[in-house]
Parts: structure tokens; sequence; C-alpha cells
């Protein structure tokens, strides 16, 4: 690669930083990619997509043990645990593969190897070191530098992946074997994810948390759904738990866990760690540059823009929340920003968050509980699946939605549900959100019949005394 010296350089990519440059690409800039792994970083590859693959099979799975109330039966069901994983891992290159692809068709140089900040050049510009595996390292220059260098596992003393028996979320994609007995630490996105995976594939599980409730960001009402519907699946669900010294054995774990100062010890064959990440932080040159870096996610206006004039920081880099589409979004802000067009900073209230679990489970905006802490008079809705038609023609009624209204405006404050595909049902709540429709407007849309959205509209009536079907 001949060019050295471009508009922006990119530090990583993920969904922030392939993204970052295709939008620089469409709008005419020259940009340059800095990779030294996998083109779509940790979602691509070890995260979003190849856990989503996983949980489809469990789903699968679940249904294939559950065929008599559809007037079906199948004896002798089994199934290949490897190739299960084979395919997680088939789609996961696909999709990495495609990133590869869009970044040769806008015609955007990657340069593969580890990227950090070197300094200034001449005429003010940043300069970006990159050094491959193997071999020299090189120098490019760039008037911008995007820092998109994600997240990783946090490891607690005592609790560090080893990759046999204690897991982080990539030993626990590619398993060489269902474990029989599973425990998993931290009941967030990614632990419970786990959790439903394994469980549903028909592993002992037990979610241990250390909050008062699992999913512990989401609504209180979600969250003791979540529980109960865990717990009928077979799950154990232990919270206000603290977890103390692992001893591992030749092929098991033992693990002391204190709940209410008793203390009850439980083997298991593996652990999955999944207590939160840390900002991949180190060794990108902020040393001796104006960056701020506070619990190891680097400090950014609401425009992306560091300490440092001309570097910038997206995605998990630069803080929670932790989700794909706030880096893929931060990344065209960025680089719009830089380009000179007019921008509006990311409200985090308007960002939606998912988990893939059996139920699935979605939310945007307030929860009741922070609503009303922020000083809100709030109206509440609420409507069950079991209501609803779709959802008991599909056999899935387990759920409800919930809306958080406030009750001097009208303004959809906050929205959370439970149930079948609700991850995809969450986006019309979050239309509303973003355009700030009132009570008034959600009311008069017309949802299609029979579907599972059309308890999202009733969890609207629900909130001013309307509700049809409950």
């Amino acid at each position: 690669m001949s060019q050295t010296d471009f508009d922006i350089i990119v530090v990583g990519g993920g969904p922030g930083g392939y993204v970052a440059a295709l939008r620089a690409a469409q709008l005419k800039l020259s940009v340059a990619v800095v990779e030294a792994n996998h083109l779509g970083g940790i979602c691509l590859n070890w995260g979003c997509i190849p856990t989503k693959a996983l949980l489809r099979a469990s789903e699968i799975n679940h249904l294939l043990h559950d065929l008599g109330p559809y007037g079906f039966k199948a004896d002798g069901v089994s199934f290949d645990f490897k190739a299960i994983v084979a395919r997680s891992r088939a789609v996961s290159k696909q999709l990495a593969s495609g990133v590869q692809h869009l970044l040769k068709k806008a015609k955007v140089p990657v340069f593969k190897g580890f990227g950090k900040l070197d300094g200034v050049a001449a005429g003010g510009k940043r300069k970006v070191l990159v050094q491959p595996e193997s071999g020299a390292s090189q120098t490019l220059t760039a008037k911008h530098v995007i820092l998109a260098t994600g997240a990783r596992a946090r490891a607690l003393p005592g609790l560090e992946a080893d990759g046999k028996l204690v897991w982080s979320y990539r030993e626990a994609l590619v398993p060489e074997e269902l474990p029989k007995r599973l425990l998993v630490i931290g009941s967030g996105a990614i632990g419970t994810e786990f959790a439903s995976f394994y469980r549903n594939m028909g592993s002992e599980v037990t979610l241990v948390e250390v909050a008062p409730r699992i999913l512990p960001v989401e609504d209180e009402e979600i969250s003791a759904l979540a529980r109960k519907e865990f717990e009928k699946q077979g799950m154990r669900v232990l919270t206000s738990a603290k977890v103390g010294a692992l001893k591992k054995g030749k092929n098991d774990v033992t693990v002391p866990v204190e709940i209410g100062g008793k203390t009850e010890t439980i083997t298991v064959d593996r652990v999955i760690s999944a207590v939160g990440i840390v900002g991949n932080v180190e060794n990108i040159g902020l040393e001796g540059t104006k960056i701020k870096v506070d619990r190891t996610h680097v400090v950014t206006d609401d425009l992306c823009r560091t300490g440092e004039p001309g570097v910038y920081a997206i995605g998990d880099l630069a803080g929670a929340p932790w989700l794909a589409h706030k880096a893929s979004h931060e990344a065209v802000m960025c680089v719009e920003a830089i380009a000179g067009k007019t921008v509006h900073p990311i409200d985090v209230t308007k960002i939606p968050g998912c988990t893939y679990c059996r139920p699935q489970v979605a939310s945007v905006g307030y929860t009741e509980a922070r609503a009303k802490e922020a000083g809100y008079k709030v109206r509440i809705g609420k409507f069950p699946l079991m209501a609803n038609g779709k959802a008991l023609a599909m056999g899935e009624p387990e759920g409800m939605v919930k809306t958080v209204f406030d009750a001097q405006t009208g303004e959809l404050l906050g929205a959370h549900m439970i149930g079948a595909e609700v991850t995809e049902m969450i986006q019309g709540f979050v239309i509303a959100r973003t355009a700030e429709l009132t009570e008034a407007e959600l009311m008069e849309t017309i949802f299609p019949h029979p579907t599972i959205s059309e308890s999202m509209h009733e969890a609207v009536l629900a909130a001013y005394g309307g509700a049809l079907h409950f």
C-alpha cells in the first residue's frame, strides 16, 4: 500500500470502526482502517452474531422436545453439538468476510497490525504507528484519528478465565462438549444469554448475581418475570450472592457462594465469568496526550471528541451502553461532524437494549423507578402476552409489555418487554421515543392483527385505562 496519509485513520475494525470508515468513504474523505485481528470486531466474531446462532440452535432444541402441545411427536431427537458450534463459527466468518468486501468495495485500505497514537507530524497531522504481528512497523498520518479499539471481558481476582474450567465468552462460544453442570457468574445480557443457551441445550445451570435481581439494568417487573420463567425452565437463580475463591479439580470446579451470611458450596463442570467488560485503553498511545481515562474507558464529549485535538473515541472504548448499534451510530455521527455536517448528539435514553434469552427481553428509555427518581409523575401501562392471540397461537404466551408515560405531557418515557420476538418489536417504541410521540399519537396508530405487536398498542391504552383485551 503506497498511500500513508489520510483525512481519517480509524484504529479498530469492529462495528464502530468499520462503519466509521464506510461513512467516511461515502463522504469522499480518504480513510484507512487499522485492525490487529479480525474485521467485524468482537460483535461479529465473538459476540452478537455467534451467540445468536447458538441461541437459535437452543430454541430449536427446546421446540423439538416440546412438540406435544402442537400435535407432533418425535422420538429419539438428538443433536450434534460440534456441528452446532461449527455453524455458529461459519455464520461469523461469513459476516466478517462481508465486512472485508464492503471495505474493499469502498476502496478503504486496511492495515493489518496494532495501531497506536505516535505523536504529531509536521503540519499538525496525527501519526499512527502500525505494528504488524511480524515484520516492520509503518507510520500513517491523518488530520483526524478515531479510536475504536473496543473492550474485553473483565477478569476479577480469583475468577480469571483459564480456557479450560473457567470460561470467558470466548471459550463459552467454542466448547468441545456440552457441560453437564454449569455455573454462570453475572446476569447481564452476556451471562443471561449463555445461561439460557446452555440450559435449553440440557445443561444444569446455576445463574449467580451479586445484585438483588437478575438483569439489573432492566425494569424490576421485567427482571422478576424473567427470573420466574428461567426457574420454570429448571434454571437455578441466586441473587444477592457473592462468589468466593474457586477450587479447581481435574475436570470440575467447586465454588463457595455466600447468600445472606450463609455459604453454600456448588460443584460444577465449568464456570462462565460474565462480570462486565473493560476498555482496551492499553498500548494505543494515550500516554503523554490530553486524553482522559475513567475506569478503563476514554472520556469524550457528546460528539466523541477526546481531550486531544483531532482524536476521537467511539463504541465500547468510550463507555456505556456497551452495544454494537450504539458504536455504529456514534461512528456515523463522529464522521459527519468531522465532515462539517450538522449532527445531533446521542440521547442514551433512546438507545434500545436487547437480551436474546428465552424469553427475550428488550427495552428503551426510563424504567418506572428511574422515571420517578428523575422527578416525573408517571402513568404505567401493562399488557400480558397471555391475552394476545398471536402469542397464544404460537404457544409462547409468557411475557408482557410495559409502558412508562409522563403523566403531565403524555411523552413516552420508556418501554419494557419480555416475550417472544420482543427484540424485533422494540424498534417501534424506539421510533416513538425518537420522534417524541405522545400517548395520543400512539393510541391512534393502527397495529396489524394478529401480531404480538398488538400488545404494544394495548400497553399504551392500558396506561390511560383503555386496554380492550385485558
